[in-house]
């Protein structure tokens, strides 16, 4: 790897965003996406070797820091970024910012062996304990797959084209895409190139989508010409599937607390072609108005985001205990309140983009515990080990008619 002539001036970025990711309550995508907006000059290759260095850095943290002999600092992230460079067999140019680092003992420290599991996956402790209290010996292989680069998938729009026409049309722009096996309009992406610039992403033809996240709406299965509602919709990924599943037909609300992710939803869904979704703000009365009006419901949970530190690793350094307890507070009243919106007979699906059975199968069985008019059709974990793809959970339930 380290064949790349590396210049100052992508260190010196370098250090910057890690410094906002990591010592700043501001996301790392976000951070990465306006250092490189910030530095239109950067070629393709220099860009790609700044956003991977990146996000590597930040996921293998706490190794590093072994490798280096003491906690990161806003003062020592060039001594950071050595150690990375070193472990990538990369030949460390005489920059100002890297004098005075002793290379030779940070590669010696190379050969010593990690006796704590949490360092060599490069997770905090307590993390590493609360996740070993449910999964025991299958720990280390969940950690391992949520620290593999994830895997860009798509998912194709039905309510404009097919896969094989995205397939068809990414390949004219030079980007190799694949259907994915054994999910219906999932593709695969072989090589990581702006999709947004493509035709076919401007023309409304796809998402970017986990294919476990394509799963969720799928299970609710929501038919054409009936009433749905997301109640979490966020920017609606989701939504938007649930649009094409409907065929445009019936109605679809989408719900959350923030009007500026609903606004982004509604330029989506024109972009996607979905005219059967409204959106609308939760206030205090939301829920009394709604009661008993939805055919099927979705209740993509706020939650840890333990499934997805593929594609999020920071999270890790930033979340805490306190957060899950408060989370998983939160997901309790949420499921408790709005599935007073869903009829009898209805369906309802609860999901999260965890793997933590206290976000997941604990609070469905404590959910039905409460509400016996309820019954569970179905659940399911999906860990990344076996699925290659993000963790989530997704149960089916339905109201007894």
């Amino acid at each position: 790897m380290g064949a790349m002539r590396l210049h100052r001036v992508l260190i010196i970025g370098l250090r910057e965003a890690l410094s906002e990711a990591l010592f700043s309550d501001k996301y790392a995508d976000k951070v990465i996406e306006k250092t490189l907006k910030a530095n239109k000059k950067w070629g393709s290759k220099d860009r790609g070797f700044v956003a991977e260095s990146f996000y590597d850095i930040i996921r293998w943290k706490r190794k590093l820091e072994f490798y280096m002999g003491e906690e990161i600092q806003r003062t020592n992230l060039y001594n950071l970024i050595a150690t990375y460079l070193l472990t990538k067999e990369y030949e460390i140019p005489e920059f100002d910012e890297f004098s005075g680092i002793d290379f030779q003992k940070i590669e010696e420290r190379f050969s010593e062996k990690i006796d704590n599991p949490a360092i060599e996956q490069s997770v905090p402790d307590w993390l590493y304990q609360l996740i070993e209290k449910d999964y025991g010996k299958e720990t280390v292989e969940i950690l391992a797959a949520l620290n593999e680069q994830a895997e860009v998938y798509l998912r194709a729009n039905t309510l404009k084209t097919t896969s094989e026409n995205v397939i068809k049309s990414l390949a004219i722009e030079g980007i190799e895409a694949v259907a994915f096996p054994g999910h219906e309009n999932a593709i695969q992406i072989k090589q990581r190139k702006n999709l947004f610039r493509t035709s076919a992403f401007q023309d409304g033809w796809f998402e970017v989508q986990d294919i476990s996240s394509q799963l969720v709406s799928k299970a609710l299965d929501p038919k054409p010409g009936t009433r749905v509602f997301d109640v979490c919709a966020g920017a609606g990924g989701k939504t938007l599937h649930l649009a094409a599943l409907m065929q445009n037909k019936g109605q679809l609300i989408a719900l959350d607390i923030h009007e500026w992710k609903l606004k982004e939803l509604k330029r989506r869904a024109r972009r996607a072609g979905a005219h059967n979704v409204e959106t609308r703000p939760i206030v205090a009365k939301t829920i009394k108005r709604l009661k008993d009006s939805a055919d099927s419901l979705l209740i993509d949970a706020p939650c840890s985001g333990l499934g997805v530190l593929k594609r999020n690793p920071d999270a890790k350094w930033k979340l805490d205990q306190d957060f899950i307890d408060r989370i998983t507070k939160e997901q309790a009243e949420i499921l408790q309140n709005h599935s007073k919106i869903l009829r009898k007979g209805g369906k309802m699906v609860y999901a999260t983009c965890s793997i933590l059975p206290e976000e997941n199968e604990k609070q469905v069985e404590k959910f039905l515990a409460n509400n016996p008019e309820f019954s569970l059709i179905s659940e399911q974990t999906l860990l990344p080990h076996i699925t290659g793809s993000d963790g989530f959970y997704i149960s089916v339930m339905e109201r007894k008619a």
